[in-house]
């Protein structure tokens, strides 16, 4: 693979290790488990929408088809992905519509702080804001240039390279702009509310003032 490539520091909340470096605690995995709650969900194109929705800049709410959205425009980054059960994926090419590009498109309102990402069944994940306009944070369509199987999240999952990987749901169907945190599926159920893996933040005992939702 080469010599480390820096994957850069502070934009992305990162500590500027090199994505040939695994965080504290996890081990290098050759492949890509299956992991996720719940049964595959079947994909329907013809009802497909994704949504944006909540405290959005003109109080509205915006939505795009499967087709439209694939039309966006499609860039690639390669990033690790870092999984809370302790395996790392390292140097993976993700192919997808930035983050970016939809704060762009369907911009949040001066006041929101955070992100709630919806996905099939109802799943959640909650995401500060600066953690979403991450750079290298992606809808992502294809890994290694190939679309992603419906086990690994087709046809749309987040990927949030500086954060754990249940930060980055599969089959996303759209985020919601949120003035205060709240938490997620897995927060709701223990795990850390930010999710650093270079900090180690697996469980919500971690805490340290200010990184949960006021109570």
């Amino acid at each position: 693979m080469g010599q480390p490539v820096e994957d850069g520091s502070g934009e992305d909340g990162s500590q500027g290790a090199s994505r040939f470096e695994l965080p504290p605690g996890q081990r290098l995995q050759r492949g890509w488990p299956v992991t996720h709650y719940g049964p595959v969900p079947k994909f329907r194109p013809e009802r497909w929408e994704f949504r944006v929705f909540g405290a959005t800049a003109d109080g509205g709410k915006h939505g795009w088809t499967h087709d439209e959205f694939t039309a966006l425009p499609y860039t690639t980054v390669v990033a690790d992905l870092h999984c809370v059960t302790k395996f790392s994926m390292l140097g993976a090419e993700w192919g997808g519509v930035p983050a970016a590009t939809i704060l762009r498109l369907a911009p949040p309102a001066p006041d929101a702080t955070h992100v709630m990402v919806w996905a099939e069944y109802g799943f959640s994940s909650n995401l500060r804001l600066s953690d979403f306009a991450a750079a290298r944070t992606l809808f992502a369509t294809h890994k290694d240039g190939e679309l992603l199987t419906a086990e690994h999240g087709f046809p749309l999952r987040l990927v949030v390279p500086h954060l754990y990987a249940w930060k980055g749901p599969k089959w996303v169907r759209g985020i919601e702009y949120m003035t205060a945190d709240r938490r997620g599926f897995w927060e709701e159920r223990g795990y850390h509310n930010i999710g650093d893996p270079w900090r180690e933040q697996r469980y919500s005992y971690q805490e340290e003032p200010g990184e949960g939702p006021e109570p």
